[in-house]
């Protein structure tokens, strides 16, 4: 059994590790650490955990060396205690947003702030599974991809490496995000009177997850122009990204599938959408809730070059601890959907 722990398990993404840990058949979780919440059970904190564990939280200063450590700490949290922490384990998975971007000198554009170890940058490979699952195999330190980043890049990913995208213009993305996606420390925005029937965009320019999206869709160098914007809408969890994408000259339906279907036919958490008729003939993240599924669509625009491109996740899981999971299960050369069979519930 691999012994693994969770750095930051308080927190919502940080409850879902938890929670697919103790039911992962390889793993025994040792360690769940929280500096608000040490002394605590961990089910005090993720209810959906009474009678399935009796850890309670302990202070980072007091973690163990373990086999894998996954850590969940805020963003600009983690770079200034990765180095201590890479010393506690053979493999590191982090899920901030700290080790995502190659370029150290990005991070204050997008951050605010310098990189605090941008040497070790180098060290972390990308985390989303459909793009670097040979890298990943052999990695000893995996950044695990934004949630909004991650729906926008799986819709987009496959059209960029057929070469088939107008690259002279930008593509336009806007997701829609739940109010998981903020985190689980109270905020104005997050507060029941002011999220209660809100569709407010809270980053029409300028989001982060721009750069995550720009640097995984580079195709030969060629860094390609992104518009991205970001909405929150009255939900809990779930994302769908909606984006527009121009390509070089006019395609089928019947080769849009191909290149969809020849990228990820075999990839195991990944699903294209796209029924004749009916509510669900597009993607949409309320029947994925609990699910590591990746959702996908499209429709071609009939007058223009234009292709709307649909993609749907659960933000805590496929933008966050299931991808997560999933990448350990292909680092540690297990069945990559080990833990990960939750299909998801409809209806919701």
């Amino acid at each position: 059994m691999t012994e693994v722990s969770v750095v930051g398990g308080s927190g919502y993404a940080g409850g879902e590790l938890v929670r697919l840990l103790l039911d992962h058949p390889a793993v025994t979780l040792r360690q769940v650490t929280s500096e608000r919440s040490a002394g605590k059970f961990v089910r005090s904190i993720h209810p959906n955990l009474r009678k399935r564990t009796d850890l309670k939280f302990v202070s980072i200063e007091k973690l163990e060396p373990c086999d894998v450590l996954f850590v969940a700490l805020p963003h600009g949290v983690a770079m200034g205690k990765m180095a201590e922490l890479r010393r506690m384990a053979g493999l590191v998975i982090d899920l901030s947003a700290d080790f995502r971007l190659r370029d150290p000198t990005t991070y204050p554009r997008w951050y605010g702030h310098d990189h605090a170890d941008p040497t070790m940058l180098a060290e972390f490979v990308y985390g989303i599974p459909e793009l670097h699952r040979q890298e990943i195999a052999r990695a000893d330190a995996i950044s695990s991809g934004g949630c909004m980043a991650t729906s926008a890049i799986l819709g987009l990913y496959p059209l960029y490496q057929a070469g088939v995208v107008d690259v002279t213009r930008p593509v336009v993305i806007e997701a829609k995000t739940g109010s998981s996606g903020s985190g689980g420390g109270p905020s104005l925005g997050s507060h029941h009177p002011e999220r209660s029937g809100a569709m407010r965009s809270f980053k029409p320019t300028g989001h982060r997850h721009t750069a995550e999206i720009a640097q995984e869709l580079t195709v030969d160098g060629v860094l390609p122009p992104v518009a991205f914007s970001a909405t929150a809408i009255e939900a809990v969890r779930g994302i769908l990204a909606t984006s527009h994408v121009f390509l070089k000259e006019p395609l089928s339906e019947k080769d849009v599938w191909g290149i969809y279907r020849a990228a990820y036919k075999d990839e195991p958490f990944m699903r294209l959408v796209k029924e004749a008729s009916g509510v669900h003939r597009y993607p949409d993240p309320k029947i994925l809730s609990g699910a590591n599924w990746c959702d996908v669509g499209f429709e071609r625009d009939p007058d223009s070059n234009r292709l709307v491109v649909m993609a749907a996740l659960d933000n805590l899981m496929k933008g966050a601890a299931g991808q997560a999971v999933q990448a350990f299960n292909i680092r540690c050369d297990l069945d990559e959907t080990t833990g990960l069979g939750f299909p998801g519930l409809h209806p919701i």
